[in-house]
């Protein structure tokens, strides 16, 4: 369980390469289904519990979109690289009967160079994916260097804020919206760097993916710490990543554990927000190994509509 995302992610690049594509793929993988499907799962928690047994996501990906379509659970938030997997992942999606209603990208924003070259590959990726039915884009600024301890300066900062809210206004423009992640190293020093992309961004440009577990975790496994995010940010809030862990260690499936999931969804509904709710329930090398993918997704399926009501 070592790979983390940017690995996966720069895992994904060469992919596109290896699936067919048709003339006419973007416009009939469209559906007539709601514009959001209730409840979606990421591409990356299946990674891992494939990792687990030793295969690979991305080797054969219709078969495991097959996989998961078997699910239950209609939705698949990808990770994606370059507008060119968009061209080739919409048959995919159209044969598997599933819906994309949000993607996540890599971004980085703290450097001027870098983040013109993040605006003009996001950009086109938005262009490709809107007409499958994408309005949600999902990212989360790369740190210093991942895995590090080094974190940005007050400069940087402003400049990711900026370049933030700029990615997002763009976005805006084709009717889409930008939902910021974040993992736990944003919740150092105060949370500066969380707080600032929200306060130094305008709400109509950046909006946020809370993903529950990163926050709870990065201000030390703290639920007044992620409540408090609610109260301060929840009008705000467009997606939601799900997961549970127990006593720290993150479960097999969603259900019970360390996070109160009834409460959360009780405090949404309380401000009438709706947002996407996107389970990524992955696994760490201490998770419990019992049962393998297929199995755990139809359990977490059941439990959040169990919470959420959906």
């Amino acid at each position: 369980m070592n790979t983390d995302r940017r690995t996966f992610l720069q895992s994904l690049a060469g992919l596109a390469a290896l699936l067919p594509v048709t003339k006419t793929a973007v416009a009939e993988a469209k559906t007539a289904a709601a514009e959001r499907p209730q409840i979606a799962c990421n591409q990356y928690t299946w990674h891992t519990f494939y990792q687990r047994q030793g295969r690979n996501w991305s080797a054969d990906l219709d078969a495991s979109l097959a996989d998961f379509a078997k699910s239950g659970i209609v939705g698949y938030e990808p990770s994606i690289t370059s507008a060119d997997e968009i061209q080739k992942l919409a048959p995919l999606l159209k044969k598997h009967k599933l819906e994309m209603h949000s993607l996540y990208v890599n971004s980085t924003l703290h450097k001027a160079d870098e983040a013109d070259k993040t605006l003009a590959t996001v950009t086109a990726i938005a262009d490709a994916a809107r007409p499958l039915g994408v309005r949600l884009v999902v990212t989360n600024p790369s740190p210093i260097k991942w895995g590090s301890g080094e974190d940005k300066t007050d400069a940087d900062l402003a400049t990711q804020a900026a370049n933030l809210d700029r990615l997002g206004a763009e976005l805006r423009k084709r009717g889409m919206t930008l939902s910021y992640h974040t993992h736990d190293v944003e919740m150092r020093n105060a949370a500066r760097e969380f707080h600032h992309m929200m306060l130094g961004t305008n709400p109509k440009n950046v909006s946020l993916c809370l993903d529950v577990h990163w926050i709870y975790r990065g201000s030390g496994n703290s639920q007044i710490a992620l409540f408090d995010i609610v109260k301060l940010y929840g009008k705000r809030i467009t997606e939601l990543h799900l997961r549970q862990s127990k006593n720290g260690v993150w479960a097999e499936t969603f259900g019970d554990g360390d996070i109160d999931y009834p409460r959360l969804a009780k405090e949404l509904k309380a401000i009438g927000v709706r947002p996407h709710l996107v389970l990524e329930q992955c696994i760490e090398k201490q998770s419990p190994n019992t049962m393998d993918a297929l199995t755990a997704h139809r359990q977490d399926l059941k439990e959040v509509k169990a919470v959420f009501g959906s």
